[in-house]
């Protein structure tokens, strides 16, 4: 009669039920993968609230909702602009079973950040990092609270850094840079909720689904921070507005050997009445820089819509028909 034959198995046709190797004990069983992603799991999970979001009228309206993370024990929490759009305050549920009322401070959705505020204290903050020190391929875990009482943790890796992530506010749009692109999966109701790294610093706010298995984050970096510190003490952040649209590409040769620099940013559309159009720039003219600070991408291009520029000539390098030329420009507040 046949019968099954065990490979580099401890216990075989040979050996006596006494020799068998005992099992692992549950903390020998995590290795260190599991350990990161259960401790940061465990820290973090009493900071991450669940949201859902009211609009005042007659009584209270439910209009969505999402997640949100405690960043002061006083009450303070980060969480995604579009999560609160068009609300007023929210009901934060905590993992501990608290529900708590909550007040919007502030919202900016051209960064898809906003802040809101607990009517209680004595909450657990979570520690914001840097995601400026991230590296592709380094272990992060997503944790939101979709449902209230379980938060939601998936962990993975950093898949890419330096994506962007196209923002609007009413006929304003922006491009969000350095967004961080993971494959540790989102769910519904994960959107404001925080993305971590090993050592349980919040390096990231989690916003979209960027593709099957992919998501994609608002990085917690200098220029968020800014926002971030302008919403919770002003309810809203200043930006100068420029009036165009433009996109980065590669200088001429020539010009490139020139200006000893390869890229700039090409304009693509002025707005009508805009600075941009009172300073006379036009289509397919090439900014190079800026009180002549170098313009090689779109990035470099949308720090002049810092709010200490608002009313202030700013110098433009211009390439227009093969020729360097000087364009003054006076940015105004942006209104959304």
């Amino acid at each position: 009669m046949g019968g099954l034959t065990f490979i580099d198995s401890p216990v075989g046709p040979h050996a006596a039920a006494g020799d068998a190797t005992p099992l692992p004990s549950d903390e020998e069983a995590l290795d260190a993968y599991s350990r990161v992603v259960s401790g940061v799991a465990e820290r973090l999970t009493p900071s991450v609230a669940n949201l859902r979001v009211t609009r005042s009228g007659r009584g209270r309206t439910e209009i969505g909702g999402g997640s949100a993370v405690v960043v002061t024990a006083d009450g303070f929490m980060l969480t995604s602009a579009h999560v609160v759009a068009r609300g007023s305050g929210a009901r934060a549920t905590f993992a501990d079973g608290r529900e708590l009322g909550a007040s919007v401070i502030g919202a900016d959705p051209l960064s898809d950040l906003a802040v809101i505020r607990a009517e209680e204290g004595n909450l657990a903050p979570a520690e914001l990092g840097d995601a400026e020190l991230l590296r592709v391929g380094q272990l992060v875990v997503a944790i939101g609270n979709p449902n209230g009482f379980a938060s939601s943790v998936t962990a993975g890796v950093v898949s890419a850094l330096g994506r962007s992530l196209p923002t609007r506010a009413g006929a304003h749009t922006r491009i969000v840079e350095k967004v961080i692109q993971t494959d540790a999966a989102l769910n519904p109701g994960n959107s404001g909720g925080a993305l971590v790294d090993g050592r349980g610093h919040v390096v990231g706010i989690n916003t979209a689904v960027a593709g099957v298995g992919l998501g994609l984050a608002v990085p917690i970096n200098a220029t968020t921070r800014a926002i971030i510190g302008a919403l919770m003490s002003e309810g809203r952040f200043r930006r100068a507005y420029l009036g165009l649209a433009g996109g980065g590409r590669p200088l001429p040769p020539k010009l490139a050997s020139q200006l000893g620099r390869s890229g700039c940013v090409e304009v693509i559309e002025v707005v009508p009445g805009s600075p941009a159009a009172a300073a006379g720039l036009r289509a397919e003219d090439l900014v190079v820089s800026a009180d002549g600070m170098p313009i090689e991408r779109l990035e470099d291009l949308q720090r002049l819509t810092r709010a200490e520029l608002i009313g202030r000539r700013v110098e433009l390098g211009v390439v227009r028909g093969g020729r360097l030329t000087a364009v003054g420009l006076q940015p105004v507040e942006l209104e959304v």
